[in-house]
């Protein structure tokens, strides 16, 4: 079993809330799969297979589409909005169920409209200039596996773990590792909007 090493002394990323920060390396999977031929559903489990988050959504939607994460007992914890019109593929994330402004966490899209790498840029609702983002994503060129930094620090991985058969079934699987300090559920927000943007890339 996984022990983590605890370290009291690190800063903490309390950017959904201080209650998905711990002091030490958190590895997590997250299981998405699609039910019937509309809606996802997403869990993410700790290292032991406990249920810590849970998203969910549909497939497919007319204008615009949203996703939200929840805890286990079904209490909304974010709320993920994809921008109408937007070249670099905006989505909004809300605190809890919410769409209210004063309810903006964060804002994540690509870093460029046309790119060559897949790459997304975060930028926090208390950044009002916006001239240079909070946290940077780097993705790979061949699966859906990225980095997260603030600046130059490496925050967070996230792997895609590809299974024959599996994305035919409408499931993939991915293994996150999360650096201490770092808000898991802000990390998993990102690996969902990652997918949003280039899962059919």
């Amino acid at each position: 079993m996984f022990k983590p090493e605890i370290n009291f002394q690190v800063p903490l990323v309390p950017i959904v809330g201080d209650d998905f920060c711990f002091p030490y390396l958190v590895n997590l999977n997250v299981k998405k799969k699609i039910l019937g031929i509309s809606h996802i559903n997403i869990d993410v489990l700790d290292d032991i297979g406990i249920s810590l988050l849970q998203g969910n959504g549909k497939v497919w939607h007319l204008r615009k589409k949203k996703r939200i994460i929840c805890d286990p007992a079904g209490l909304p914890i974010l709320t993920l909005r994809e921008k109408s019109l937007s070249w670099h593929n905006t989505w909004i994330v809300y605190r809890a169920g919410s769409s209210d402004r004063n309810d903006l966490l964060y804002t994540v899209k690509r870093s460029s409209p046309i790119q060559m790498k897949m790459q997304l840029d975060v930028f926090l609702a208390s950044n009002i200039s916006g001239e240079m983002c909070d946290f940077h994503v780097k993705g790979a060129y061949t699966n859906q596996s990225f980095k997260v930094y603030k600046g130059d620090t490496l925050i967070a991985e996230v792997k895609e773990k590809f299974k024959l058969g599996s994305f035919f079934k409408g499931r993939e699987n991915f293994d996150l590792r999360v650096y201490p300090g770092v808000d898991y559920a802000f990390i998993v927000s990102i690996l969902i909007i990652y997918n949003e943007i280039y899962g059919e890339s």
